[in-house]
């Protein structure tokens, strides 16, 4: 069983963001990290793997600086990694463009993807992804089991209110929430042979049909400081207080 991971680098979780006067990302110094959600796509296809048998391929879209996680994927237990080239900034649908022809390449029979990217929270990519392949896809997985005889899935998925089991055939993409699993760390020896894994580039210039983007972000503002909290003395005191407010 063929599996694709694929991940993005996103700013490490406890970083300040800041901000130019004209509203552009301070990007100087920046520390980066795998995006935490998918961090477990390459997590449950490591399991599916240990399971089923076959292979984990950690693939990414962007320039040469993230190979740094596509390590941290292969030291995670990936068996080889593939980043399509680019330093251009690519919208959520020229990447989707991208990784199609990546899946098109490998032809898995799974993709794992994070339900989003902590950065920009868009959650776009995997639906125009799974669009693209005219593949069936299952949003913010929390259980997967599939059976390889049937060549299908059955995934449990967050959703409003509760849980919701779809089943889909494969190949399929199916994106990660929290609850999925709790990823592996990279060991030492996981480490040292991350750097003896394949890892394979591919030209942006053979991704067929690239659309022009119909995306960009004008601009990053800061949210506006909190106000600081009212005390009351009494319950009658804090309905007052929210009626002439108009919160109530």
């Amino acid at each position: 069983m063929k599996i694709i991971a694929t991940i993005k680098r996103t700013p490490q979780r406890d970083t300040r963001m800041k901000l130019t006067p004209d509203g552009a990302l301070v990007t100087d110094q920046l520390q980066y990290e795998v995006n935490p959600f998918d961090e477990l796509a390459v997590e449950e296809g490591l399991r599916l793997r240990e399971k089923h048998g076959g292979e984990v391929v950690a693939v990414t879209v962007g320039p040469a600086a993230l190979s740094e996680q596509l390590q941290t994927a292969l030291a995670m237990g990936a068996d080889r990694a593939l980043r399509v080239d680019t330093d251009r900034a690519l919208d959520p649908l020229q990447t989707a463009t991208a990784l199609a022809a990546a899946v098109r390449k490998e032809s898995p029979d799974l993709v794992l993807m994070g339900k989003l990217a902590i950065d920009a929270e868009n959650g776009q990519v995997p639906l125009m992804l799974a669009e693209l392949l005219d593949w069936p896809h299952a949003s913010f997985a929390s259980k997967v089991e599939v059976d390889a005889a049937t060549k299908t899935a059955r995934v449990t998925c967050e959703v409003d209110g509760g849980l919701e089991t779809v089943e889909v055939g494969l190949p399929a993409i199916i994106t990660t929430d929290l609850r999925l699993n709790e990823p592996r760390y990279a060991s030492l020896p996981g480490i040292l042979k991350a750097k003896k894994k394949p890892s394979d580039v591919m030209p942006l210039a053979d991704v067929a049909d690239l659309p022009e983007a119909g995306l960009k972000v004008a601009a990053y503002h800061t949210l506006p400081p909190r106000q600081a909290g009212e005390i009351v003395e009494s319950v009658e005191e804090l309905a007052a207080r929210l009626i002439a407010k108009n919160l109530v």
